[in-house]
């Protein structure tokens, strides 16, 4: 037997003992399971299997008698349930390295398959093949079966491995919950509160004695004698921490403002978990001088253990009620009425008083083995007390939001007000368990309502906390950053806060009844993944093509922004090519990386290739628009009908194109404004493209003369126009075209080519302002449209005598009064049908 494998067959006869009392044993046995995985690794997966025999069946057979052991306790049911979590976590290291074995050799064996697959398909009964082709293949399959028998008796072990930790977790949790659901004695008994004083007092009793016992002993005085220096040294030092260690904080904070980020409530932080840390501090130090006296008794030294953890509990408990309801910067994280702060904080001592008397009940009851009676007796005040301070948390609550302004969050912080809706929460659950909690217990179900009282505390206190450091990161971020306050409403804290929530999720599973073993589970089988077909996947393959996909994207934009800022300039292509190339170089890297990162992570892509044809129907009719969009995009890419920076018209839109991507291309009007254009309006459309291949372009400019006006002359003064600009070419030169009669002009028009297009309005502005000039000059007259409007009839428009003779009614009150004759409003209907007739009779309008 080889060195390695006799490591391994120690471990694992050591591994084989159940020794649950020995707690140190199990942590030293799971600190080195680590190695004993390795190694068996190493033994399963060794591609020698047939010819290291002696060394594998060692290590299978060490895994056989444990598996027969816990299958043996499995039968029984009579092994506790810390014998079992210790044989399970020998059934976990097993597996895990059966697990790595699985996939042990794995590309000898793909190199193995693909040597027979090129030798071709076996001949079939009544054939041959040549021998020594039939002698490889013969090898090569031998090779094949010797490498596989390692995965096959590791799949077969991991099956079983994982099937006797799935019955050994079942067995746990139906105790546990028989546990929950078991009825015990009332505590309401009278009967039973005589025993319970007396108990109480016997262990109280028993302390002392035992302590009196042995400080009165001569070795023990002798003990302290020779360490009272170094004693009086520690008393000296952990009484000035608890005294003074608060103090001392202050003191420092005010030092450490000295540095800056006065007002950000960072130093403030600090200075509270200092408070915290140095009492701390100086209460273990006390804990070892009163172990080094060794005057204390079992019972004494087991207790004294735990003063460390009680005096945790109470300084965190006080420093959460100092963090959640002070007031800082005029804001609380959790805003509760003025007067009721201090009566908050109160509350919040008296559960981590609470929680240190059960912690205390909890141990004296495994030093003396109290009865059920007892401990109900013992257990219903504190449960009743915690219900009833967890009540008065949840009606000062109440009282605040009854007074306070519904909906009134101004001058809050994003992060103070989602911490006053999540305490909400908190508070209404833990008013429905105060409900229930005591009556449960009075009646006998004491562990129910232990399970839900105690877990209740310890989640206000985790989520009390998380609220309080995702204030401290948002203040340190602040700081840093220089943003202050407003850094509470970004996206930081959001962020920060998800993160503490998600590494909060554990915790809050341990603290309502999971085991550390199911949360272990539940990571393993995260690792594992889930399976696809053939292809697997986990979190590994996962992360891998994530990594892969990153690399190969960065790599394809470094080379982009290569060739788009250094390269191509350098080059005669036009910016609308130059940017085709860009593009098509970017959508091969993308799917080029996406390709090898599903290659390097495992995946297989024929499986893929298989979704993809099926989705292909479903793509065809529900997103035929898009995939028209998308190829309308490759073709201008390919063909470049348009490219970046075209002058185009399509749909009677104007403008620049500015960008052309895979499904849409971005146009610029006139107006600066950015229009979307689905690519298949382009290539189904019709698309004019004023500048495609170069920017010379046509202007008309119409012009005008009076009748009368030669229009030599005129022809001649445009021509020297036009030739005068310098955006006009000489070649071909510009031309002045007579079009016609006008009705009210002679009609003219400037066609000139000019260099650029895209000045076109530019050009034709300055020729009409040219143009005015000159005809002023030459006192040629640019008409406007006239009409002279003759009367037939002007008779009609005079007064007649009706109109004129006074009312006979109004005779009186207008005598004496010089009257004129009133206007006679003319019918416009007349007036129009004579105007017309005259125009139609005469045809002689003046011009």
């Amino acid at each position: 037997m080889t060195r390695v494998s006799r490591q391994l067959a120690r471990l694992n006869s050591g591994a084989a003992v159940l020794r649950p009392h020995v707690i140190w044993a199990s942590l030293i046995r799971s600190a080195f399971s680590v190695l004993a995985v390795l190694l068996l690794v190493l033994t399963l997966g060794s591609t020698a299997w047939a010819q290291t025999q002696d060394t594998s069946s060692s290590a299978y057979q060490d895994w056989q008698k444990t598996a027969l052991r816990a299958e043996g306790a499995i039968d029984s049911g009579l092994a506790s349930s810390a014998a079992f979590e210790v044989l399970r976590r020998d059934l976990v290291t097993y597996r895990q390295g059966f697990q790595s074995a699985r996939s042990e050799n794995a590309s000898r064996i793909a190199t193995l398959e693909g040597q027979i697959s090129a030798l071709g398909s076996a001949p079939q009964e009544g054939s041959s093949e040549p021998a020594d082709i039939a002698a490889l293949r013969l090898a090569l399959n031998q090779q094949l079966n010797q490498l596989k028998v390692p995965r096959i008796v590791a799949d077969e072990a991991f099956n079983r491995a994982n099937g006797l930790i799935g019955e050994i977790d079942k067995i746990i949790r139906d105790r546990r919950t028989k546990s929950l659901l078991e009825r015990g004695p009332s505590p309401l008994n009278p009967d039973y509160w005589p025993a319970s004083v007396e108990a109480v007092i016997t262990t109280g009793l028993a302390l002392w004695h035992e302590t009196s016992a042995q400080a009165r002993n001569d070795a023990t005085v002798q003990q302290t004698a020779n360490d009272l220096p170094g004693l009086l040294v520690l008393l000296l030092l952990g009484g000035v921490l608890i005294l003074r260690g608060r103090p001392w904080a202050r003191a420092m904070g005010v030092w450490l403002r000295r540095f800056g980020a006065q007002g950000t409530g960072v130093w403030s932080f600090v200075v509270s978990l200092l408070q915290v840390i140095l009492p701390l501090l100086g209460v273990i130090i006390l804990t070892a001088a009163i172990e080094l006296t060794g005057t204390l008794g079992v019972r004494g030294s087991l207790l004294i253990e735990h003063l460390p953890g009680w005096a945790f509990i109470l300084l965190t408990f006080h420093w959460l009620g100092e963090q959640l309801f002070a007031v800082r910067r005029g804001r609380v994280l959790v805003d509760v009425q003025d007067g009721k702060r201090g009566q908050a904080r109160l509350m919040l001592d008296l559960l981590g008083v609470i929680l240190i008397l059960q912690d205390l009940q909890s141990q004296l009851g495994l030093l003396e083995n109290i009865s059920d009676e007892t401990n109900a007796v013992l257990t219903f005040p504190l449960i009743v007390t915690a219900a009833l301070v967890l009540l008065r948390l949840n009606r000062i609550g109440l009282r605040q939001s009854a007074q306070g302004t519904d909906g009134d969050e101004e001058g809050e912080t994003a992060i103070a007000a989602g911490a006053n809706r999540f305490v909400s929460v908190i508070r209404k659950a833990a008013y429905l368990l105060c409900f229930a909690a005591p009556p449960l217990a009075a009646i006998g179900y004491v562990n129910a309502a232990e399970a839900m009282i105690y877990p209740a505390i310890s989640t206000l206190l985790l989520l009390s906390g998380v609220a309080v450091l995702q204030r401290f990161l948002g203040d340190l971020y602040g700081w840093i950053s220089g943003r202050d306050q407003t850094v509470q409403d970004s996206l930081f804290s959001v962020a920060v806060g998800f993160m503490l929530a998600l590494l909060s999720l554990p915790v809050l599973a341990l603290i309502w009844g999971a085991r550390i073993a199911d949360l272990t589970e539940l990571w393993s089988k995260f690792l594992g993944g889930f399976q696809i077909g053939e292809a697997r996947i986990s979190p590994s393959a996962f992360l891998s093509f994530v990594v892969i996909f990153g690399i190969g994207y960065g790599l394809t934009r470094l080379i982009q922004g290569s060739l788009r800022n250094s390269l191509l300039p350098k080059t005669k292509i036009d910016p609308g090519g130059q940017n085709a190339i860009v593009s098509g170089l970017g959508y091969v890297g993308v799917f080029a990386a996406a390709v090898v990162a599903i290659s390097m992570a495992g995946l297989d892509l024929s499986s893929l290739a298989i979704v993809a044809g099926a989705l292909s129907v479903g793509i065809g009719f529900g997103l035929q628009t898009i995939v028209s969009n998308f190829v309308s995009g490759i073709i201008l890419l390919v063909e470049r009908p348009i490219s970046k920076g075209d002058w185009i018209e399509v749909g009677g839109l104007m403008g620049y194109v500015r960008d052309i991507s895979v499904r849409s291309t971005r146009i610029e009007t006139f107006d600066r404004s950015d229009v979307i254009v689905p690519n298949s309006d382009l290539i189904s459309g019709t698309v004019t493209n004023y500048t495609r291949g170069n920017t010379v372009g046509r202007v008309i400019v119409p012009v005008g003369v009076a009748y009368g006006t030669d229009p030599r002359r005129v022809e001649a003064i445009l021509n020297e126009i036009a030739r005068a600009h310098p955006m006009v070419l000489m070649n071909p030169a510009p031309s002045v075209i007579f079009q016609g009669f006008g009705a009210d002009s002679l009609d003219f028009e400037i066609r000139a080519i000019l260099r650029d297009v895209n000045w076109v309005l530019s050009v034709k502005s300055d020729l009409n302002y040219e143009i005015a000039a000159r005809f002023a000059a030459e006192e040629i007259e640019i008409p406007f449209a006239q009409r002279d409007l003759w009367i037939r009839n002007p008779e009609a428009l005079r007064p007649t005598a009706a109109s004129t003779a006074p009312n006979p009614t109004e005779q009186g009150h207008t005598a004496g009064l010089a009257t004129a004759p009133a206007p006679v409003r003319p019918d416009l209907n007349d007036l129009q049908q004579e105007a017309e007739t005259d125009a139609e009779g005469d045809g002689d309008a003046d011009r």
